[in-house]
């Protein structure tokens, strides 16, 4: 088990340190600008169409308020501890790679709640918005991912070995 937990800890800072060293490039901007603003501006506009609010790279821009998606606002770090736990966890192939895919969904439809809730919070009350951001929100994306590996190692992991 401990050595699980190590090898989990190493690929989780092998891939913070390369998501890291991707700096300002295509993929980076393709995660943050389109799959997280631009996704979020289109719920936005979809549930509040009045609002009408634009993607601007890292921006989502609104009258009454926006929100800057910055480093660590767009679900990479609780998507690299999902993808560290399944790359360890005891199970068959075929239920990793379906778990991971599914977990990868899990997480994007989280944090985009996440950062609904602060854009609307942003735009109607502040101390709203400091405790979703700095509290309630971080808190909640990691609990409700780490309850979806659980649920799934629950349900797929290999029983464990007998002891004579």
């Amino acid at each position: 088990m401990l050595g699980r937990v190590i090898a989990a800890v190493a690929i989780f800072c092998g891939l913070q340190l390369g998501w890291q060293a991707l700096g300002d490039t295509r993929i980076h901007r393709w995660v943050v600008d389109d799959a997280t603003v631009g996704v979020a501006v289109a719920i936005v506009n979809h549930v509040t169409p009045a609002v009408n609010a634009q993607a601007r790279g890292i921006t989502m821009h609104a009258v009454g308020g926006g929100l800057n998606i910055v480093n660590g606002c767009e679900g990479t770090e609780t998507w690299f501890m999902l993808c560290s736990a399944f790359v360890v966890a005891p199970l068959a192939r075929r239920a990793r790679f379906a778990g991971l895919a599914l977990g990868t969904l899990v997480v994007f439809g989280i944090n985009q709640l996440r950062v609904l809730a602060l854009f609307y919070a942003i735009r109607n009350d502040a101390e709203l918005f400091n405790l979703l951001h700095a509290v309630i929100g971080p808190i909640a994306v990691v609990l409700a991912v780490a309850g979806f590996f659980y649920g799934w190692m629950m349900h797929h992991a290999a029983p464990p070995a007998e002891t004579a």
